[in-house]
């Protein structure tokens, strides 16, 4: 049966191999995005199958937030799935290493991380659980954290403790959930080859795995759209590294 399925963050990279894996299965998806426009527009483009939209907003915003949950719920019957991948990533232009910037760029970076990467998943998680609730159905939200959160981010510390707090946020949403029959999981992918960061993977990022490789968007797409099926609901709480085993975490 066709799930409504709302993917944050789905203008490119990996929002946009999850948006297409769920399509291709014959889900219905809505493809939000915070400010690529043009780009979500190539995304909703792309998938086959009918009954997908597009949703901007920006997810620091709660107010945004809400209207993005409200209209994907109204577009698609009923979202079904939720997909947290939204975020602000590591980048040049977000790194905050202590020793070598300013304390006003620090709490700038810090609070806009947080507010669209934790704040902003909460609400959307908090709006898309009630619409599910509410009807009675049952449901699916996956958090797309990464691997960061247990491996450090020095230049990017407030990224590190945003997925950190995501996974976290995950596991508490999986017990106060699953009596409403909504499972919640999160993948914590390590350095995944999409267009943002092509620029920067070399031998020396290849090397942290055994493989001698980085990830594709599409393999944490396969993941996702595993977690979010009724065959991993006894999943609901956790979370799954895809890293190739560059990081090991007991």
């Amino acid at each position: 049966m066709s799930r409504g399925v709302l993917v944050t963050g789905a203008s490119r990279g990996i929002g946009r191999a999850v948006a297409e894996a769920f399509a291709a299965q014959g889900d219905r998806v809505a493809v939000h995005y915070g400010h690529r426009a043009a780009d979500a527009e190539v995304t909703l483009a792309a998938l086959p199958g009918e009954g997908h939209v597009l949703v901007g907003g920006d997810l620091a915003d709660p107010e945004a937030a809400q209207r993005i949950a409200d209209t994907a719920e109204t577009a698609l019957d009923g979202v079904d799935v939720l997909v947290n991948n939204a975020a602000v990533a590591t980048s040049p232009e977000t790194a905050h290493p202590v020793a070598e910037v300013s304390y006003a760029d620090w709490q700038r970076i810090w609070r806009r991380t947080l507010d669209v990467n934790l704040v902003g998943a909460a609400n959307v998680s908090y709006c898309v659980a009630r619409h599910l609730i509410a009807r009675g159905a049952p449901g699916r939200i996956v958090n797309i954290g990464s691997r960061g959160a247990f491996r450090g981010e020095p230049d990017h510390p407030a990224y590190g403790a945003s997925k950190a707090a995501l996974h976290a946020l995950g596991q508490s949403l999986a017990v106060s959930l699953a009596p409403h029959g909504i499972s919640v999981t999160s993948v914590a992918p390590g350095f995944t080859a999409t267009e943002r960061v092509a620029d920067r993977i070399d031998d020396a990022l290849r090397a942290q795995s055994p493989f001698g490789r980085v990830g594709t968007p599409e393999e944490v797409a396969a993941a996702v759209v595993y977690l979010a099926s009724a065959e991993a609901t006894w999943a609901a709480g956790a979370i799954l590294d895809l890293n190739g085993a560059s990081h090991l975490r007991m």
